[in-house]
């Protein structure tokens, strides 16, 4: 069985820290990625790089993924309402699969429900969201709760990508 790993980034100013260095940690560990965004073509980052979309959040099936990972950036704000990328999170955590967030993507967690009572971290922006969603917010990079993986930011980027690496390992 393939070890795929969803990344699901906005079409636009999604923050290239917390996309191309998670990708790069994962790949190089031996897991092929699938980039998913609210439409397929070239999408841009923050600093203006490109990256392919293969395919839409409409079409993304949970169950062909060993994680989703969700990419901040400023551009992630599209997705804090979105009722497919909400039940994207829902179904991730209902298959007991890892699910990660990064910078504001947390959000998306949070109102899709499943921080509720849980251990999670974001940028400091998105704070207050999370504790009003019922999240326990702990304060450090990167914050690890059951299956659930998030970090605060560009500068936690890296120690996000290997921990998710650490946590597909193990399971």
């Amino acid at each position: 069985m393939v070890k795929k790993v969803l990344f699901i980034i906005a079409f636009e100013n999604f923050r290239d820290e917390e996309f191309f260095e998670p990708k790069a940690i994962l790949e190089t560990s031996g897991f092929k990625t699938a980039v998913a965004s609210s439409k397929k073509g070239t999408a841009e980052s923050v600093l203006g790089k490109e990256q392919m979309v293969e395919k839409t959040i409409f079409d993304v099936n949970v169950a062909d993924y060993i994680a989703v990972i969700f990419v901040g950036g400023s551009g992630a704000v599209c997705f804090f309402e979105d009722p497919i990328a909400l039940a994207i999170a829902e179904e991730t955590v209902f298959q007991r699969k890892v699910l990660g967030a990064i910078c504001i993507a947390p959000s998306i967690l949070a109102n899709a429900g499943v921080l509720t009572g849980k251990k999670a971290t974001c940028f400091s922006s998105e704070k207050e969201k999370l504790i009003a969603k019922g999240a326990e917010f702990i304060d450090e990079p990167v914050v690890i709760d059951g299956k659930i993986i998030t970090a605060n930011g560009p500068s936690a980027a890296k120690d996000f990508g290997w921990k998710i690496v650490e946590m597909l390992a193990s399971h």
